[in-house]
């Protein structure tokens, strides 16, 4: 599996990279393209969008549930506690204002980290792949905040987040930012797996390498919405 990964990687790394260079470039010109005019009459500064923190893979995105107290009719099925995988970015804004900007999820699961499926008893692919976007509107200048969630089940059938990709895209379709990080063999941080078919398509003794599944969620459809809510802007529904 990682040699395949590896060979059927070389041309979306070098992509990828050749993009990231290229918003390595726009931050140090600095003051001189802060002037240059986009087609939209806005300045390249005022296009960029930087991530300043990015989701934890592993063990660091998995956090318990903030608890609420009160009354209820048939009490707690659950005694344990229970972790959430929870994926938080820190980004910042140059523009006075952003009508909206969307962020593209990329998440990759691998199943022998499962809590509650040692073994692959079930027989799982190794890894499943989530995607979702989230659109958020009205973005003023400064630090924000963008997550999407999974609730504990997934953590513990399907296992532990171990790449993680992003990508930001304003009204007009430009990407204005992204990035990925990568705990797999054969998949480099900075790659974009999720568009290289040899590898959302591998195989492994005739199996598929990879399950694609449902259930990333943004995390104001869940209890999450409720702590630093005023780090996220007004979702798009």
């Amino acid at each position: 599996m990682k040699k395949l990964l590896i060979a059927a990687m070389a041309i979306s790394v070098a992509a990828f990279a050749a993009e990231a260079q290229g918003y390595r470039s726009k931050k140090k010109s600095g003051a001189k393209q802060s002037a240059k005019q986009t087609a939209s009459g806005s300045t390249e500064r005022e296009m960029k969008v930087s991530i300043d923190q990015f989701p934890r893979t592993g063990q660091g995105s998995c956090l318990m549930a903030p608890g609420l107290q009160g009354a209820s009719m048939i009490g707690r099925c659950y005694t344990k506690p229970r972790k959430w995988i929870v994926l938080e970015a820190k980004y910042t804004t140059y523009a006075k204002w952003q009508d909206q900007l969307t962020f593209n999820w990329h998440v990759l699961l691998e199943t022998k980290s499962a809590t509650e499926n040692k073994g692959n008893k079930e027989g799982l692919s190794p890894y499943s792949y989530f995607s979702t976007s989230v659109t958020y509107a009205n973005i003023p200048e400064g630090s924000h905040a963008a997550s999407v969630c999974l609730p504990p089940s997934y953590l513990e059938r399907f296992g532990e987040p171990k790449a993680i990709g992003i990508t930001i895209v304003n009204k007009n379709g430009e990407v204005l930012g992204g990035n990925c990080e990568s705990e797999i063999g054969g998949i480099k941080s900075g790659t974009p797996f999720w568009e290289d078919q040899n590898i959302m398509n591998a195989t492994r003794d005739g199996k598929p390498m990879i399950e694609r599944r449902q259930g990333l969620v943004d995390r104001s459809k869940t209890i999450w919405a409720l702590v630093n809510p005023n780090d996220y802007e007004d979702v798009m529904q």
